[in-house]
Order: C-alpha cells, then structure tokens, then sequence
C-alpha cells in the first residue's frame, strides 16, 4: 500500500514552517537533495550555510534539522560551539541520538573510559607519593603527536610486549607515556581519543542509517568549531580509515566564514554553498507582516535600524509598540530597540543581561544586583524568564547568551554610557564568580589541578573575563600568569583563556588585551606545540615574577618534551633549576627527558642530584625502578619496585609493573601473584589482565587467558593489543588458523604493531606458509629496526632453522 497523500491543510501548514518566513530558496534546495539518490551527481553530500552574524544561519539550521525530522523521517544531530574539539562533538552527537530513540551504547561507554582515563593521566600525585607531569606531557602529547598521526609505529606498545623491548628507537615519546600508562590501550586511548572513538561514532551512524530513511548531522557556529573539526570531517568524509559513512548521511555546516579551501577545494563537487545575506525588503516585511506590524513609519524604522538583519528584525517587530520617536536621527540601534520596551525595570535588566558571556539566573542575579531597579512584585526569577523569551536569546540548560549582533551594541552602550558604572558592575559580576570558583575548589579532591577542572576553570575564565573588562592593566598580570597553569592543563582549558583575553578586549575597547588575545590564540593553533610558544610570549613580554618564569619555564620544558626536542627541553628545566632548586617538576621533568632520549645514565644521574636534595622521596624510588625496567636491567628495577610496593601495598600500578619485571626475569609464578594482586585491588585492570593472559597462555592454562583476554575486551572492545594476544594464546596452544585470524584483527586495528607481525609471522610458518611469514617479518623489521627477536627469526627463516618462541 503506497504511503498516504498529505492533505491541502497539511501542506499549507507545512509551507507557513511554523512562522517561517524568508529563505525558501535554501530550504527548498535542502528539501530537494533528499529527492535525489545518493548516486546521483546532483545530491550533495554538504551543506554550507555562512554569512555574517545575524543573518539567520542558526534560525535556517533549525529549519534543516526539523524537515529532515518531520517531512523525511530522518535522524538528526546538532554540535554547536560548546563542542571544543572533535571528541566533544562525538558526545553531542551521541547525546542527540539518544534524544530521538537511538542509544549509542558502545560510543557512550568508550567515551566514560576515555575521560576517566584521561582524569588519571592528568592527576599529579600527592606530595610524598610521586611526581608526574601534569598534562604538559601526557596531554599535550596525546592532542599534539598522535592526534595528528605524527608518531609513526603505533603498535610498538601494543599488545602483550613488554614495552620494553619495543620502547626504544623512533617511539620514544610513546615510551616515555608508557611510564605512567603501562597499558598499550590505556596509551592509545589518551593519546589519540579521535582514532578510538571515531570508528564507534561511524558505526553508531551505519546502524542508525540503517534504521532511518536519512542522517543529518548539523555544525552550528563553524567560525570557532571548523578549526578543530575540519580535518576530522575531511577524513570521515574522502577516506575510510575511521569505517565507511552510510550514503544516506547528510551534513550541514553553518559559520560566518567560508570554507577553508585547504581542506575543502577538491571536494566542491559533494558541496552545496548556501551564502545568506540579510533579508531582501520583500523578506523582512513579510516577517514584520507576520507578527502584525504593517505601520509603515514604523515598518521603516524597523528596516532601518535592523539593517535587515534577521535577528534584529525578529528583535525589534517583537517589540514595536508605535512610531513615535522615528525621526530622531542620533538614538542608536539599541535605544530604539529598548524604546519599546516601556517597562524601565526590564529595560535595565536587559541592559544589565548583556554584561555576562553567558547567564543562568544566578548569574542574572549577580548583573541585576544594585544595577536595576525593582518594580512591583517583578523579581529576578520573573525577569530571567522574560529575557530568556527574547527573540535575540538563546540557549539550553537553563543557560542562555545573548546574539553577538545584539549584545556587542549593547556592551557599547553601558561602557560609553557610564564608565563607572560599567567598571562596577563588572566587578560586582567578577566577586560573584570568585565566590563560585572558590566554592568549587573546596569540592575539589586532592590531588586535582583546578585548571583540569571545568567546573572550576568555567568560573574562573568569568571572574577574569570582567575583571579585564573592569579594569584592564590592573588584571592583566594575573590573567596572563593564568595562562600557565591554563597551557599546563592543556588545549581544553588553554584556548578558553586565550579567547577570554581577546573576548574581554573586544568587549572593553582595550587593545593590549585584544593583542594578548590574538598572538596566544595564534600560538595555539598548531596543535602538535600547543603551548610552547605561548609560555616564550609570556616568557619575553608579561614581566613575570620568579615563580611565574619558573612555571612557565617548567611548562614549556614538559611540552617541548612532547615533540621531542630534548635538548632544549633540559634547557628549560636547568633555567627553571637555577631559578628554584628546589623545584620538584623540573627536576622530574630532566629525569624523563634523558629516559625518552634513550640516556639511562643521564637520567639516573638526575635522579641521584634529586636524592641528595630530598632524600628518599617515594616518587625518586619509583622513576630508579621504571628507569632500569626500561634499561632491561630487571634485577635493579625489581630492588627499587620492591620499595615502592613495600611502601604503598595499595598501588595497584606498582604491583603490575614489578609482575611485568618479574615475568622479565623468567619467574612466572611470581609474576601471576603480582599481577593477581594488581587485578584484585583494581578491577578494571586492563593492562595487567592482558599480561597475565599472557602468562597463563605460556603456562597451558588456555581457558583462563580467555578468561582474561575476554573480560579485557568488555571493558575495552576494539584493542589491537588484546586481539594480539589472544592470537598468541591460540598460537601457543597449537591453534594456528585461530591465531592468524586474531593477528589479522589486531593489524586491521593497528597497522603498526610489529609485535603482531612477528607472531603472526610464526603461526603462518607453522601452517607451512613461509613466504608470508617472511614477509611479515620483514616489515616487523622496517617499523621497529630495533625489533632484535625479528631480526634473529628472519634470519633463522632464511636458513631454514627451527621455529622459536614468539617475540
């Protein structure tokens, strides 16, 4: 039975939108597409809508998400500038699916371990435990090098290796995390959250496609999102290294600006531009028709002052109450918009609104406070709720934010106003935020940093965003001082305070901060050095005190650490030594710096100078024993291992590392003890579940490294180390198709695990298929030249000796 026909009245009410008006052109070329099949060469995969702010891109989105819903049936996701990066937009597109009917199950779990891994590589230890870089190493690496696929040989700390053997050579920044995550997984997820997640986003996609006639997945505010998100979308989009998109997918892109063409040039075919300017006279008086406004004085005055932008012309036919006062040539746009407001309460507290970024009623409160007077029984709960009804609000959450077209006139107006009052309540705005930040940092367990924290870091950017907008050269130095502890937490929290600089100096006409603004947003955007050369520009320009350079010094030592540049990174740390000898991090900093150099006497003799200094510090115990771990010195790692277990029996870590040491010296036994201990105190253990298969698998005991191996893989399906492993089970138990099979899942996981290889290498050689083990230890060989156990069964295949143990 063919689907039903719609009525005249259902089409008529279609055609109205639901107060529509203006823009059919775009919307008719949107409804179209979905009339062509994807094979064909006229649909378009991309849909770009830009234009200046106020013209409506976020208002003709909306219409894109709701036809696709209503008239197509389809399935629809909104990201929008609260999206701070690509994993962010993965979440929203998740939370979005969930709305409509479709739980993204494995995405959403992933993305829970991703943050909680990430929170434990970020912690510091308390003092007297041990030291770690904040996220000046872990972090930083994790957005800087593998994020954009800069660290060649990923599978050298995969799988069941020691990391050891595998550590050494070109992956030393790997190497080097690997010391504070001994899982391959636990290293990969941190540093590269985008290669993890995004093949459980593509298949969430695939699956929903399946069940829905369209997908559409909607980039609002593009402007700020596309810098992050431009080459996440390319990939999906022009490659199938994340899985392949169902060709029902449909995305639109909306932002002031065009498209960059480095990234989106050769794909104008599959792109449909949707330029909007401001509404055609035709097209606003439609609009100001539809909301019963048809006085022509008054209809011009609205032209005028609007400029035809659709959000202002929305604003002002909201409001229009009469035409007097139209021929007055000097009131600004802002005044004529609150001369129809006859209300003197609500048009302060509108003017009163705009001074925050954002506003909850809280927040709302604090502007109104000693700034508006009251009228009536009219409270702040009353007038929260008008303002939130405004055509030039929006929001979610019970937060809301002005249009920048709206706000940035009205900003305007109380700064020219009235200097003191404008500088007053901005400090009254910023008291309140303090008092905020200050509550959520006695929430704070230790040893959380605050700038890793974004219920205290949002609080704190507002207390220094009206701070600068109150007064300018006296709350710059603080504000920049805060840039290190913002770069330290790393590019989540670091641009924010960057653009809190350029927003405030937009907003109070001040152009040191609009500098400061620009040149710290400029040196974040590279993303494999974020944060170094903001620490040179603070460095050189902000007149640090002592404690500031040696934290911007330390800071930038741990980055510069992160893309390899050792020798300037010990540079730092001695600058910051000479400074502070007293100086923990830095010296810590020196200690891991020589290690992922491959320089284990240099980092031992770091750690000796540490130890004269402060003599038996746990943290200085732990870095000897993964120093001669790392060094396959096992018999000094277990001495100093041994300490640290002794010292903390609680740490599950410790326990792991010194079973992986013991396994290293051939005493299994006593290794399956420890790492049983490890996986008791914690059991979520992954890393020490997959090592301990891989001791029960060598020991015969098959069903439990299953056991292990199928519970590692519950907690974290997709592992390329676990697959790994589970085809060295099957190997080690004469299973050898079974084994090929899980090798070939691991490499398709991680084409660069050469461990993978060489074991896949020994199960083909026992199916007699000794060209393709060959093969495959030959290119175990060019990804790690240092892969000794290859090197030795490649040249014992070439003479046609006897099999030997997996690497």
């Amino acid at each position: 039975m063919g689907q039903a026909r719609p009525s005249m009245q259902e089409l008529i009410q279609r055609r109205r939108g639901a107060g529509f008006v203006g823009r059919r052109g775009e919307l008719d070329a949107f409804r179209a597409n979905f009339g062509l099949p994807p094979d064909d060469e006229r649909h378009r995969f991309v849909f770009h809508v830009h234009g200046n702010a106020g013209v409506g891109k976020s208002w003709l989105l909306r219409q894109f998400e709701q036809t696709a819903r209503q008239e197509y049936g389809g399935l629809t996701a909104r990201v929008d500038e609260s999206a701070d990066g690509v994993v962010e937009a993965m979440a929203a597109i998740s939370t979005a699916f969930g709305r409509q009917g479709h739980m993204c199950t494995a995405l959403d779990r992933k993305l829970a371990l991703y943050r909680q891994r990430r929170h434990e590589a970020e912690a510091i230890p308390a003092d007297g435990e041990s030291v770690a870089p904040s996220t000046g190493g872990i972090t930083a690496a994790r957005a800087g090098l593998a994020g954009l696929g800069l660290v060649p040989g990923v599978g050298a700390l995969a799988g069941a290796v020691d990391p050891v053997s595998l550590a050494q050579g070109t992956d030393r920044v790997r190497a080097a995390l690997s010391s504070r995550f001994r899982d391959h997984k636990d290293v990969q997820l941190v540093l590269d959250p985008v290669q993890a997640l995004t093949p459980l986003l593509v298949r969430e996609v695939s699956q929903a496609a399946a069940a829905a006639p369209w997908v559409v997945l909607c980039f609002d505010t593009y402007e700020r999102t596309g810098p992050l998100l431009d080459p996440w979308l390319r990939t999906l989009l022009t490659s199938e290294r994340y899985g392949s998109l169902p060709d029902n997918t449909v995305i639109v892109l909306a932002g002031q600006t065009r498209l960059d063409p480095g990234c989106w040039a050769d794909l104008s075919e599959v792109v449909a531009e949707l330029p909007l300017e401001p509404f055609t006279d035709a097209e606003a008086r439609q609009l100001l028709a539809a909301k019963g406004i048809t006085d022509e004085p008054v209809v011009r005055d609205v032209l005028r002052l609007s400029g035809r932008l659709p959000v202002l012309v929305s604003t002002l036919a909201e409001n229009a109450g009469g035409p007097d006062g139209v021929d007055d040539p000097s009131a600004s746009a802002v005044e004529r918009f609150l001369k129809w407001e006859r209300d003197p309460v609500r048009r302060s507290a509108a003017l009163a609104g705009a001074l925050p970024r954002l506003l909850d009623e809280d927040v709302f409160r604090a502007a109104l406070d000693g700034d508006v007077p009251r009228s009536g029984d009219e409270d702040a709960a009353e007038l929260f709720g008008w303002l939130r009804a405004l055509p030039f609000v929006s929001g979610r959450a019970g937060r809301i934010r002005y249009h920048d077209v709206v706000r940035a006139p009205m900003l305007r107006v109380r700064r020219t106003t009235s200097p003191q009052r404008w500088s007053a309540a901005h400090t009254r705005l910023a008291e309140s935020f303090a008092r905020w930040r200050e509550t959520a940092a006695a929430d704070l367990e230790p040893p959380a940093e605050p700038w890793q924290r974004e219920r205290w870091r949002a609080p704190r950017l507002e207390e220094s965003y009206h701070l600068l907008c109150a007064r300018p050269a006296a709350a710059l130095p603080e504000v920049l001082r805060d840039g290190i502890d913002a770069c330290d937490a790393g590019p989540e929290a670091a641009r924010p305070w960057a653009r809190t600089l350029l927003e405030a100096g937009e907003d109070s006409g001040d152009e040191t901060l609009r500098t400061w603004g620009r040149d710290a947003l400029a040196a974040l955007e590279d993303e494999r050095r974020r944060g170094i050369e903001v620490m040179g520009l603070l460095l050189d320009r902000a007149e640090l005190d002592r404690a500031g350079r040696v934290g911007a010094l330390v800071v930038r030592g741990w980055h510069r650490r992160s893309v390899e540049e050792y020798d300037e990174a010990l540079a730092d740390f001695e600058r910051a030594l000479d400074l502070d000898p007293g100086c923990v991090r830095a010296r810590f900093g020196g200690v891991v710096v020589h290690r992922a150099a491959g320089d284990t006497d240099g980092a031992l003799a770091a750690l000796d100078r540490a130890d004269a200094l402060d003599p038996g510090a746990a943290w200085i115990a732990r870095e000897r024993g993964e120093t001669y771990r790392r060094a396959r010195r096992h018999e000094e790692a277990l001495e100093w291992l041994d300490r640290v277990v002794e010292a903390d029996p609680a740490d599950p870590v410790a326990w792991g590392s010194r079973g992986q040491t013991k396994a290293a010296l051939g005493r299994a036994q006593e290794a399956l003890t420890d790492f049983d201990r490890a996986i008791r105190l914690r059991g979520d253990y992954v890393w020490a579940l997959v090592r301990r298969a891989r001791l029960r698998g060598a020991a015969g005991d098959v069903a439990g490294a299953l056991e292990d191996l199928d519970r590692a893989e519950e907690l974290e399906p997709e592992v390329a180390g676990t697959a790994g492993q589970r085809g060295e089970v099957h190997r080690l138990s004469g299973r050898h198709e079974e084994a090929v099979a899980q090798y070939d899942r691991a490499l398709a996981l991680d084409p660069g695990y050469a461990w993978a290889l060489g074991s896949r290498a020994m199960a083909l050689e026992a199916l007699g298929r000794r060209a393709e083990a060959l093969a495959d230890l030959e290119r175990a060989v060019v990804l790690d030249p240092g892969y000794a156990w290859a090197v030795a069964q490649r040249e014992r295949l070439l003479s046609n000796g006897p099999s030997g143990a997996g690497g």
